[in-house]
């Protein structure tokens, strides 16, 4: 069987970002992370067998959202770290990250396997090495791992928890970093990958059980899969060019969810992004890649 794209919600997220597979509920969840701005949902999820969607707003920016091994969500809101309630819709402050800078806000997140939850923040106008990259523990202490950055994007870790992997989008570089999973800290942080020559830029990424990690191209359209030695395995060209992030779920793990970006005003100071009077056709919608013959690594849940 062929590789197969299929739209499975045309759902126009204003900028659709970190699909999250529960596996024990057999669900997909997601969120639109500037909805807020345009009157639309923040948080998605989706019963990819009974066709059931669900969604709930919120008043701030989302970056990312992680569940919770007792329950509910973790979430790296704009100006920090909240708990997420699904019954009620509310959330809670666990703790403000540089909330006292106006144009900065948390992005990409996602847990390790031992249950702590990296967000990383963006320069709204994706210009100044001004944001730095968190760890949130267990205990809800909070640790700055990193900084200098521009825009965080597509955290994640190799299967043997040895390595980190992480993405500035508008230094248009992947990053290598030791990991020790005992204790949560990152070292020798090193080049990886680049996507200069590229027609699109780094957003968010996964990592599949034979090692290899996935990156959605923003901009460009495509989805880039690269070996652990950074060289590029294969591309797969989507129907949208704002491609936001990726992760496998599916009762087997081998589908490929793929959300992507309807917004065509940006605050960038840059002009990377082609100047659009309307969304292109199926932008913002989510998307489902099978025919793959990958499996992916189940997401782990935040233990605090």
């Amino acid at each position: 069987m062929g590789v197969k794209i299929e739209c499975l919600l045309e759902c126009a997220n204003h900028l659709g970002e970190g699909p999250v597979w529960d596996v024990e509920e057999g669900r997909l969840y997601w969120v639109d992370g500037t909805g807020r701005r345009v009157d639309k949902p923040a948080i998605w999820r989706l019963d990819p067998k009974g066709g059931k969607v669900e969604n709930w707003r919120l008043d701030k920016d989302i970056g990312a959202m992680a569940l919770r091994r007792g329950g509910n969500a973790v979430m790296a809101l704009a100006d920090g770290f909240y708990f997420f309630d699904f019954d009620s819709g509310k959330y809670e402050l666990i703790t403000e990250i540089d909330a006292d800078q106006p144009r900065t806000r948390l992005n990409d997140g996602k847990c390790d396997r031992r249950g702590r939850f990296f967000a990383g923040g963006m320069d709204d106008k994706e210009e100044l090495k001004i944001c730095g990259l968190w760890r949130l523990d267990a205990d809800l202490s909070v640790t700055k791992v990193d900084d200098g950055i521009i825009c965080s994007n597509g955290p994640c870790w190799s299967p043997d928890d040895k390595t980190f992997y992480f993405a500035d989008t508008f230094q248009e570089e992947f990053w290598a970093y030791d990991y020790d999973i005992d204790s949560g800290t990152l070292s020798n942080k090193r080049f990886f990958a680049s996507t200069k020559a590229d027609s699109g830029v780094a957003d968010g990424s996964t990592v599949d059980e034979e090692g290899y990690l996935w990156n959605a191209q923003v901009i460009g359209g495509d989805l880039v899969r690269y070996a652990p030695d950074g060289s590029v395995d294969r591309r797969i060209g989507m129907p949208v060019k704002n491609l936001t992030s990726v992760n496998f779920g599916g009762p087997d793990m081998d589908v490929l969810y793929v959300t992507s970006m309807a917004r065509v005003s940006h605050p960038a100071v840059h002009d990377r992004f082609t100047v659009e009077a309307k969304p292109q056709y199926l932008a913002g919608a989510l998307f489902a890649v099978t025919g793959l013959g990958i499996r992916g690594i189940p997401e782990p849940r935040f233990a605090g």
